[in-house]
């Protein structure tokens, strides 16, 4: 069971919590601990965008992150919270001014490098909130950097998790039910996804202990790029993550 929860505005405020009334609060001070222990990362900051003001500066996205957590179970059974109205948006680049890219970067205006109301982005009436991350020179393009990036912005993304588990499941906006169906005797349907596997930013994260987290996961590489069989619930409740 997926419990969605709605977000009408994200403020900043002297706490990161989510309040009854659908008010998302985000606090800077956060960073001091989230940092600790990752001496890759030179500096990060938070930034909240708006619904509509996407005409801004932004370097390389390196993600779209949704907050969702788990409630009861693990990934693809039990009961997952997630916010509607707000996504996590994960930024990098080096203290060099090198954007954290291989193959082409997305730095630039927002409204330009942003496609809104796609499945796995923003829609124009969502917040975004922005995790902009500098790292050390260099390591934008060595794979613990990219790693490091993507570790920091998962812990923030966490304590609103924590806030998450502990909203009243009678209080969600929607609620939605789904079930893996064995039809004995019937065809059997297998979808193929190919996912990135190369290098620093082209790696991708199984298995979670969060929907679309990074503590607890899996890379693909560290794998040796074997193919992994993932129920429908697995894939739809967030067990790929990607680290681009």
């Amino acid at each position: 069971m997926i419990r969605s929860f709605h977000i009408n505005s994200v403020v900043n405020r002297g706490t990161n919590d989510i309040t009854n009334e659908g008010v998302l609060t985000v606090e800077e001070s956060c960073l001091h601990d989230i940092l600790s222990g990752e001496p890759l990362i030179e500096n990060a900051g938070i930034t909240i965008i708006p619904p509509g003001e996407h005409n801004i500066r932004t370097d390389t996205i390196m993600d779209i992150i949704p907050i969702s957590t788990k409630v009861l179970g693990k990934l693809g059974e039990g009961i997952t919270h997630t916010l509607t109205g707000v996504y996590v948006m994960l930024t990098g680049v080096d203290t060099e001014g090198k954007q954290t890219h291989e193959f082409g970067s997305s730095e630039g205006i927002l409204a330009e490098q942003l496609c809104l109301n796609r499945a796995g982005t923003p829609s124009e009436r969502d917040y975004i909130i922005s995790f902009h991350v500098t790292l050390k020179a260099g390591m934008g393009q060595e794979r613990p950097g990219p790693l490091a990036a993507h570790r920091a912005c998962d812990r923030f993304v966490q304590i609103y998790r924590e806030k998450l588990k502990k909203l009243k499941g009678e209080m969600c906006s929607e609620r939605h039910e789904y079930h893996d169906i064995v039809r004995p005797g019937k065809k059997k349907v297998l979808i193929v996804k190919q996912v990135a596997g190369q290098g620093a930013m082209y790696d991708t994260w199984l298995f979670p202990k969060e929907p679309s987290g990074v503590d607890g996961g899996h890379s693909i590489i560290d794998l040796g790029n074997m193919p992994v069989l993932l129920t429908p619930n697995e894939y739809r409740d967030g067990a790929i993550r990607s680290m681009q």
